[in-house]
Protein backbone atom coordinates (compact mmCIF):
# COMPACT_ATOMS: atom_id res chain seq x y z
CA UNK A 1 0.00 0.00 0.00
CA UNK A 2 2.64 2.46 1.15
CA UNK A 3 4.34 1.77 -2.48
CA UNK A 4 1.59 2.43 -4.13
CA UNK A 5 0.86 5.96 -2.43
CA UNK A 6 4.37 6.44 -3.42
CA UNK A 7 3.89 6.30 -6.95
CA UNK A 8 0.81 8.16 -7.35
CA UNK A 9 2.14 11.13 -5.18
CA UNK A 10 5.41 11.03 -7.53
CA UNK A 11 2.62 10.98 -10.74
CA UNK A 12 0.86 13.79 -9.04
CA UNK A 13 4.48 15.87 -8.82
CA UNK A 14 5.02 14.97 -12.40
CA UNK A 15 1.43 17.08 -13.50
CA UNK A 16 2.52 19.89 -11.22
CA UNK A 17 5.71 19.97 -13.05
CA UNK A 18 4.25 19.72 -16.55
CA UNK A 19 1.51 21.84 -16.32
CA UNK A 20 3.47 24.71 -14.77
CA UNK A 21 5.08 24.91 -18.44
CA UNK A 22 2.56 25.06 -20.04
CA UNK A 23 0.49 27.97 -18.54
CA UNK A 24 0.87 31.08 -15.85
CA UNK A 25 -1.15 31.72 -13.17
CA UNK A 26 -2.15 34.75 -10.93
CA UNK A 27 -5.59 36.71 -10.21
CA UNK A 28 -6.86 36.37 -13.93
CA UNK A 29 -5.77 32.91 -14.97
CA UNK A 30 -5.04 29.79 -13.87
CA UNK A 31 -4.20 25.74 -14.92
CA UNK A 32 -3.76 25.08 -18.70
CA UNK A 33 -6.92 23.53 -21.13
CA UNK A 34 -7.23 21.91 -24.16
CA UNK A 35 -7.02 24.01 -27.20
CA UNK A 36 -9.85 24.20 -29.54
CA UNK A 37 -9.43 23.34 -33.13
CA UNK A 38 -11.57 25.98 -34.68
CA UNK A 39 -14.85 27.58 -33.52
CA UNK A 40 -17.57 25.09 -34.70
CA UNK A 41 -19.98 26.50 -37.86
CA UNK A 42 -23.83 27.14 -36.63
CA UNK A 43 -26.16 24.24 -36.59
CA UNK A 44 -29.16 23.80 -36.29
CA UNK A 45 -31.96 21.00 -35.21
CA UNK A 46 -32.40 19.75 -38.36
CA UNK A 47 -28.74 19.31 -38.70
CA UNK A 48 -28.23 21.37 -41.87
CA UNK A 49 -25.62 24.05 -41.72
CA UNK A 50 -27.13 27.76 -41.74
CA UNK A 51 -26.84 29.53 -44.84
CA UNK A 52 -25.28 32.93 -44.03
CA UNK A 53 -21.76 35.03 -45.17
CA UNK A 54 -19.70 33.36 -42.51
CA UNK A 55 -20.15 29.82 -41.04
CA UNK A 56 -18.39 31.18 -38.22
CA UNK A 57 -19.51 33.62 -34.98
CA UNK A 58 -18.51 37.50 -34.67
CA UNK A 59 -16.26 38.41 -32.08
CA UNK A 60 -18.03 39.23 -29.03
CA UNK A 61 -19.26 42.93 -29.58
CA UNK A 62 -17.67 43.76 -25.90
CA UNK A 63 -14.27 42.44 -27.50
CA UNK A 64 -14.66 44.27 -31.13
CA UNK A 65 -15.56 47.69 -29.96
CA UNK A 66 -13.39 47.30 -26.43
CA UNK A 67 -10.87 50.38 -26.44
CA UNK A 68 -6.88 49.03 -26.62
CA UNK A 69 -4.59 51.02 -25.21
CA UNK A 70 -1.10 51.38 -27.55
CA UNK A 71 1.99 51.94 -25.79
CA UNK A 72 2.43 55.17 -27.21
CA UNK A 73 -0.67 56.15 -25.52
CA UNK A 74 -2.99 56.35 -28.80
CA UNK A 75 -5.81 53.95 -29.07
CA UNK A 76 -7.82 51.32 -31.55
CA UNK A 77 -10.27 48.68 -31.87
CA UNK A 78 -10.45 45.53 -33.11
CA UNK A 79 -13.41 46.36 -35.31
CA UNK A 80 -10.59 48.93 -36.87
CA UNK A 81 -8.35 46.04 -37.48
CA UNK A 82 -11.48 44.58 -40.10
CA UNK A 83 -9.19 43.58 -43.15
CA UNK A 84 -6.53 41.85 -41.50
CA UNK A 85 -6.36 38.74 -40.17
CA UNK A 86 -5.41 39.33 -36.25
CA UNK A 87 -4.60 36.90 -33.48
CA UNK A 88 -5.31 38.36 -30.21
CA UNK A 89 -2.53 37.14 -27.69
CA UNK A 90 -2.86 37.36 -23.75
CA UNK A 91 0.28 37.79 -21.95
CA UNK A 92 2.46 38.95 -19.50
CA UNK A 93 6.72 39.39 -19.15
CA UNK A 94 6.81 37.41 -16.20
CA UNK A 95 5.00 34.28 -17.97
CA UNK A 96 7.52 32.03 -18.48
CA UNK A 97 5.15 29.92 -21.17
CA UNK A 98 4.41 33.34 -22.81
CA UNK A 99 8.27 33.72 -23.43
CA UNK A 100 8.28 29.97 -24.64
CA UNK A 101 5.25 30.91 -27.46
CA UNK A 102 6.64 33.84 -28.58
CA UNK A 103 9.40 32.79 -31.32
CA UNK A 104 6.45 30.92 -32.63
CA UNK A 105 4.58 34.14 -32.53
CA UNK A 106 7.71 35.95 -34.60
CA UNK A 107 7.25 33.35 -37.18
CA UNK A 108 3.69 33.59 -38.13
CA UNK A 109 4.15 37.13 -38.12
CA UNK A 110 7.39 36.72 -40.48
CA UNK A 111 5.47 34.16 -42.38
CA UNK A 112 2.29 35.91 -42.83
CA UNK A 113 2.45 39.89 -42.38
CA UNK A 114 3.08 41.04 -45.81
CA UNK A 115 -0.65 39.07 -46.56
CA UNK A 116 -2.24 41.10 -43.68
CA UNK A 117 -2.01 39.02 -40.45
CA UNK A 118 -1.35 40.26 -37.24
CA UNK A 119 -0.34 39.48 -34.24
CA UNK A 120 -1.43 41.99 -31.38
CA UNK A 121 -0.09 41.04 -28.08
CA UNK A 122 -2.39 42.27 -25.21
CA UNK A 123 -0.43 42.76 -21.84
CA UNK A 124 -2.56 41.57 -19.12
CA UNK A 125 -0.87 43.59 -16.31
CA UNK A 126 -0.79 47.24 -17.22
CA UNK A 127 2.96 46.81 -17.19
CA UNK A 128 5.29 50.11 -17.71
CA UNK A 129 5.93 51.27 -20.95
CA UNK A 130 9.78 51.08 -20.58
CA UNK A 131 9.60 47.83 -19.15
CA UNK A 132 7.30 46.10 -21.89
CA UNK A 133 9.52 47.60 -24.06
CA UNK A 134 13.26 46.91 -22.52
CA UNK A 135 11.28 42.90 -22.90
CA UNK A 136 9.90 43.21 -26.45
CA UNK A 137 13.92 44.44 -27.79
CA UNK A 138 15.14 41.12 -25.31
CA UNK A 139 12.64 38.72 -27.53
CA UNK A 140 13.15 40.59 -30.64
CA UNK A 141 9.07 40.93 -31.21
CA UNK A 142 8.09 41.76 -34.53
CA UNK A 143 4.25 42.64 -33.97
CA UNK A 144 2.63 45.37 -31.52
CA UNK A 145 2.06 45.13 -27.77
CA UNK A 146 -0.64 46.98 -26.22
CA UNK A 147 -2.12 46.45 -22.99
CA UNK A 148 -6.03 44.57 -22.59
CA UNK A 149 -7.92 46.02 -19.87
CA UNK A 150 -9.71 44.04 -16.91
CA UNK A 151 -13.07 44.52 -18.98
CA UNK A 152 -11.35 43.39 -22.18
CA UNK A 153 -9.85 40.32 -20.37
CA UNK A 154 -12.92 39.34 -18.51
CA UNK A 155 -15.04 39.58 -21.93
CA UNK A 156 -11.95 37.39 -23.86
CA UNK A 157 -11.76 34.54 -20.33
CA UNK A 158 -15.58 34.19 -21.47
CA UNK A 159 -15.04 32.91 -24.35
CA UNK A 160 -12.26 30.56 -24.23
CA UNK A 161 -13.47 29.93 -20.21
CA UNK A 162 -9.63 29.50 -19.57
CA UNK A 163 -8.32 31.84 -16.90
CA UNK A 164 -4.61 31.06 -17.59
CA UNK A 165 -2.78 32.98 -20.02
CA UNK A 166 -0.77 32.64 -22.39
CA UNK A 167 -3.98 32.52 -24.33
CA UNK A 168 -4.53 33.56 -28.55
CA UNK A 169 -8.13 34.27 -30.38
CA UNK A 170 -7.89 34.53 -34.22
CA UNK A 171 -10.00 36.47 -36.26
CA UNK A 172 -10.14 36.11 -39.82
CA UNK A 173 -10.51 38.94 -41.90
CA UNK A 174 -14.43 39.64 -41.46
CA UNK A 175 -13.70 39.67 -37.49
CA UNK A 176 -15.23 35.84 -37.35
CA UNK A 177 -13.99 34.12 -34.59
CA UNK A 178 -11.90 31.11 -36.36
CA UNK A 179 -9.98 29.61 -33.21
CA UNK A 180 -9.32 30.00 -28.94
CA UNK A 181 -5.55 28.46 -28.00
CA UNK A 182 -5.01 27.94 -24.36
CA UNK A 183 -1.61 27.32 -22.95
CA UNK A 184 2.19 27.15 -24.82
CA UNK A 185 2.93 23.21 -25.26
CA UNK A 186 3.72 21.85 -28.41
CA UNK A 187 0.48 20.96 -29.36
CA UNK A 188 -0.97 23.98 -28.61
CA UNK A 189 1.41 25.84 -30.82
CA UNK A 190 1.29 23.63 -33.47
CA UNK A 191 -2.76 23.60 -33.72
CA UNK A 192 -2.36 27.44 -33.80
CA UNK A 193 -0.22 27.90 -36.70
CA UNK A 194 -1.76 25.30 -38.79
CA UNK A 195 -4.87 27.11 -38.33
CA UNK A 196 -3.89 30.57 -38.75
CA UNK A 197 -2.43 29.20 -42.08
CA UNK A 198 -5.25 27.82 -43.55
CA UNK A 199 -7.35 31.22 -42.57
CA UNK A 200 -4.85 32.80 -44.23
CA UNK A 201 -4.91 30.83 -47.75
CA UNK A 202 -8.44 31.29 -47.82
CA UNK A 203 -8.22 34.60 -48.04
CA UNK A 204 -5.17 35.03 -51.14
Amino acid sequence: MKEVISHLLLLAAFAVVFSSLTACTNTANSQKGPVDDSVPPVVPADGEVVKKKSEYPPIASAVATAEIKNLDGTAFTVNDKKGKVILLNLWATWCGPCRAEMPALVRLQDRHGAQGFEVLGLNTDDEEVEKINSFAASMKLNYPLAWADTGLQSSLLKISKFPGIPQSFLLDREGNLRGVFRGANQADIAKMEETVAKVMAESQ
